[in-house]
């Protein structure tokens, strides 16, 4: 070989050197996905809530007194467990109990008086009766007699007319023992004491119609809870009374609450600039969970239309418009776009029916910049 036929040959070797160096410099960075299995497992269809739902107790009394007063007992305080009928707090009710007093002693005189004038009315009775055989005999006249029955009706008339007198002053002491019980709030039922509106001494006063105030008591049964939460006027159709679900509180984190439907709103609720929405009432199905509750915690629930088990499936967040997903090939370290066809779908899972197998490894991460057909990748670190 001649020297210029070597040295072009070593020119041509380092212009080949140094564009192999550019593109190694320049090629394609490979771009982190997160990646997940394609699995068999159970997939749902399920509706959600439109906005944040609340958690209630089945039983709850907003109590004041029927009428107003002073604060004169005070029984209970906050946090406190009672029971039903138990006392919780009384107006001062002296002069009721005075009047009340008053009332049954006039009610025994009235009483008393009414015996005295039914055995008047019996004395009566036996002497016309008596004088009445007498009679016969020709022993007394026909106007004593008159006027010995006469004298007998009478005073049974009076016996009655006490009797009914008596009957009037009993009635009294009941109406203000009606009054007293006006001025006690007790317990309707076994709950806990969850807040008190009044000190001793304080003046409350009932609610008037139509306007909403503080109750004195507000009593909570904690052993029954159940959840409020609207849905979506076009997702209620779907939804029945029975249907299993699951609730999700902000308190428990990713701690889900098995529960089913229990009541469908009658109506469409309409607020203004605001979606239209049924609400739904749910109950928790295990007692276990109601223990650890509170009332008015915030909720979601997703209410489950239909399952289907051991279906091929791959996270929702791994789908492109309900038809694609990324797949990550990691015997070429690149991404490829796939047309499948999916079945039900939720938040979680969606049914894979044609287009992937068990193990593929879809990305779920397709948010990311540079994820596109064709393009090279790995997996993330944390993701391996």
């Amino acid at each position: 070989m001649t020297p210029r036929f070597m040295h072009g040959l070593m020119t041509l070797f380092l212009l080949a050197l140094v564009a192999g160096g550019l593109w190694y410099l320049n090629r394609p960075q490979a771009i982190e996905v997160v990646v997940r299995a394609v699995e068999t497992g159970t997939v749902e269809s399920s509706v959600s809530n439109t906005r944040a739902g609340t958690v209630k107790a089945c039983r709850r009394a907003r109590l004041s007194p029927g009428i107003g007063g002073q604060i004169g007992a005070l029984e209970v305080t906050e946090g406190e467990h009672v029971k039903a009928g138990q006392l919780l707090l009384a107006l001062w009710n002296r002069d009721l109990t005075a009047e009340i007093a008053l009332n049954q002693a006039e009610s025994a005189a009235a009483l008393a008086t009414a015996r005295s004038a039914c055995l008047q009315a019996q004395v009566a009775r036996r002497e016309a009766d008596r004088l009445a055989k007498l009679r016969h005999r020709g022993a007394v006249s026909e106007e004593n007699i008159d006027k010995a029955e006469t004298e007998a009706r009478a005073l049974q008339a009076g016996c009655e007319s006490a009797n009914a007198m008596a009957r009037v002053a009993a009635a009294r002491v009941d109406v203000v023992r009606a009054r007293m019980e006006r001025t006690r709030l007790t317990a309707p039922f076994d709950g806990v004491v969850a807040e008190i509106n009044g000190e001793l001494n304080e003046y409350v006063t009932p609610s008037p119609p139509g306007i909403a105030t503080l109750p004195a008591v507000d009593l909570i049964d904690n052993t029954c809870f159940f959840m409020t939460a609207p849905i979506d006027e076009v997702d209620a159709p779907r939804v029945a009374v029975g249907q299993p679900a699951r609730v999700s509180l902000d308190a428990f984190g990713a701690r889900r609450f098995p529960a089913r439907v229990r009541r469908i709103s009658p109506y469409v609720l309409d607020l203004e600039k605001q979606a239209r929405t049924v609400e739904v009432e749910v109950e928790f199905t295990q007692p276990g969970d109601i223990r650890e509750l509170l009332a008015g915690y915030s909720a979601d629930v997703e209410i489950i239309l239909e399952q289907r088990k051991q279906r091929l499936r791959i996270p929702s967040e791994a789908l492109l418009d309900n038809a694609a997903v990324f797949l990550f090939i990691p015997q070429r370290g690149l991404i490829e776009r796939r047309a499948i066809e999916t079945g039900l779908s939720n938040w979680d899972h969606t049914e894979v029916l044609k287009g992937l197998t068990e193990g593929d490894l879809v990305i779920t991460s397709v948010d990311r910049d540079g994820v596109e057909n064709g393009a090279p990748a790995r997996i993330e670190a944390s993701d391996r």
